[in-house]
Order: C-alpha cells, then structure tokens, then sequence
C-alpha cells in the first residue's frame, strides 16, 4: 500500500492518500518533527517526519531529525510488543523518512498534557500496576535486544482508560548499548532522570533503564504497596546492577 519513495512533500502525499484527522507540530511539541494521524478506508495510521528541513528552532538541525527517525525505525524493527504501535512502513522523500505506524488511541500522561495524568493516578491500584507490568515487560524485551532507555516520561505514554491499553510511543533517544553521557544535562524530564544523564561522561547502561522505570512507577503511584515500594526505593537508591534485576525483583514482589 504504501511507496518506498515518493517525489512529494509528506503533507502532500498524505492528503491524497487519505483524510489527514490530526497534525502535530511546533503547536503541540519542540522537536522540530512533524507528525500526522491519516485515515484511509477504515484503517488509521500514524505517520512520523522530520519536519521543515529548513526549521532551525529545534535543538537537532534536520539531519539530526533524520537520523533519530532512523534509530526509531530500528528500535521498531529488533522488537515488537503490544505496547509498541506497529511499523508499517518507511517512505522516503526530499523531506526526510516517512515513518508510518498504526494508530493507537489514548490520552497523553504528560502532567502538563491536561487531567489525564491524574485521572490515571487516581485509578485503582491494580489497574495502575498492571500498566505498570506492561511497561516493564516492554523494557525486559527492549534491554535483551540491547536498548538503553533515553528521554523517557509520561510523555511517552498514552493510556486507553476504555480498554486499559498502554502505548508506549517516541523512544527514537534510545541507544543500542551502554555508553557514556556526551551530552552533559541529557534530554529528558527531571522526575524521571537517573544521576548519570545529568554528568558529562557517565556511563549510560542497563542500571539507567531501571531507574528511570522505577521513578516512572513513583510518580504515578501515589501509595505503593510496601514490598514494591521497597524495590523502587533500592533502584533508585543503592541501585539494581542491571534492568533484568529490576524486573526480577519487581515481578518476585508483585508475586507476593
């Protein structure tokens, strides 16, 4: 259905594929992306770009843009998981890579995004915990095929409180592999951050995914029952020696 090229720009080539129902752009996020939700007969896709190559703003120039789309495409390919929309297809343009997945339906988590962030903390314990196990069952499969988490927080997330399905969306930060911080203060929220992504030449590892997941857990769960508690205390404090750790611990405490 869809090209491996097209010879248009992507809004252009969208429009005449089907019903553009959404856009979001320098309104909506600071990236410098542009995306699209497209409708097409009855299916429903999101479709990712690099934006304006001309667009200076963002912190990333285009090839920069350009390159992380390229990362989000491998992050796509090397795992696939019920939280992780579908990759469909990759089309390429004078604009940069179209990056089309399906569509999920959901309300952002971001504490800025409006009251879904608390309507989600103020669920049912169980309800939360589970989304919980979903995303880290998620990270047990992305750590395996080697990701180390990157700018993730309740931005990355959209929950469906009809059907209680979790997304987990926009990880193209992720690296294959530890390394160190080339950045010195990394991207990403602060509530969410481990100590190394705010040093210049810290080692970035499976240890940083686990405790960006357990501060994920903290500031959602208002109370967490005390045996879970105590494992997000440790991730975040003495620390776990890796993510595959964590998730063993999280999963043994969940059991009792």
């Amino acid at each position: 259905m869809f090209p491996g090229e097209i010879d248009v720009q992507p809004s252009t080539y969208l429009d005449r594929l089907g019903t553009i129902f959404a856009r979001f752009g320098a309104d909506t996020q600071d990236s410098g992306n542009v995306s699209y939700g497209v409708q097409t007969g009855a299916a429903r896709y999101f479709v990712k770009t690099a934006g304006d190559p001309a667009n200076t703003d963002p912190y990333l120039d285009f090839d920069g843009r350009v390159a992380l789309l390229r990362n989000a495409v491998a992050l796509a390919e090397s795992v696939v998981h019920p939280a992780l929309p579908a990759l469909h297809a990759v089309v390429e343009s004078s604009a940069g890579p179209l990056v089309v997945y399906d569509w999920r339906d959901g309300d952002l988590l971001h504490l800025n995004s409006g009251s879904a962030h608390e309507r989600f903390r103020a669920l049912p314990v169980e309800e939360i915990l589970a989304a919980l196990d979903t995303l880290y069952d998620l990270h047990a499969d992305l750590d395996a095929a080697g990701w180390v988490e990157g700018d993730f927080y309740d931005g990355a997330m959209l929950y469906d409180f009809p059907t209680r399905r979790l997304t987990v969306m926009d990880l193209d930060t992720y690296r294959r592999g530890p390394h160190r911080n080339d950045m010195g203060r990394m991207f990403g929220s602060r509530r969410f951050m481990a100590p190394e992504q705010l040093s210049l030449g810290a080692p970035i590892d499976t240890r940083t995914t686990a405790y960006v997941m357990a501060r994920t857990a903290l500031v959602l769960l208002s109370e967490p029952p005390p045996a879970l508690y105590a494992v997000l205390q440790e991730a975040t404090t003495t620390r776990f020696p890796s993510y595959a750790a964590f998730h063993r611990a999280w999963l043994s405490a969940r059991a009792r």
